[in-house]
């Protein structure tokens, strides 16, 4: 039986995370390219909102018995499958997790004026997620 404690905890450490990202992007480009400690920050943040998505998702496969996916992608391909998502925020999580991939694996690299176009324009979508997930579950929120 999923735990709707367990998953709003979860949902409360991605809200707490966007908050301290939204607190960091609230500035111009150039301010963001130039502040490493405000890039860090972001980046952390937002690998941990991603990192709590993909616990939420995983709990929910797991206790429903729906099987074992082979990455953070394919989770939300199967809770599309299983009509929790449609394919729209299925494409968004995956997307999310795509960056999330790129902070874990290749920070170096990371194109920051990317980076921050993305969480200014992108970052409602791990909210849509989690209100989506509420809903499916019949979680008030």
């Amino acid at each position: 039986m999923v735990d709707h404690d367990l998953i709003i905890a979860k949902a409360a450490s991605v809200r707490a995370h966007l908050d301290r990202i939204a607190d960091k992007v609230g500035t111009n480009l150039q301010l963001f390219i130039s502040d490493v400690d405000r890039q860090d920050i972001v980046a952390f943040n937002l690998h941990l909102a991603v990192e709590n998505c993909i616990d939420i998702a995983a709990h929910i496969i797991s206790e429903n018995g729906w099987g074992v996916p082979g990455s953070a992608s394919e989770m939300f391909y199967l809770l599309e499958e299983k009509g929790m998502l449609d394919q729209a925020m299925t494409e968004r999580m995956i997307k999310a997790v795509g960056l999330r991939n790129l902070i874990m694996h290749e920070y170096v690299n990371i194109d920051l004026k990317r980076l921050f176009a993305t969480v200014r324009e992108d970052l409602n979508d791990l909210t849509v997620f989690l209100s989506t997930i509420f809903q499916q579950l019949g979680i008030s929120s």
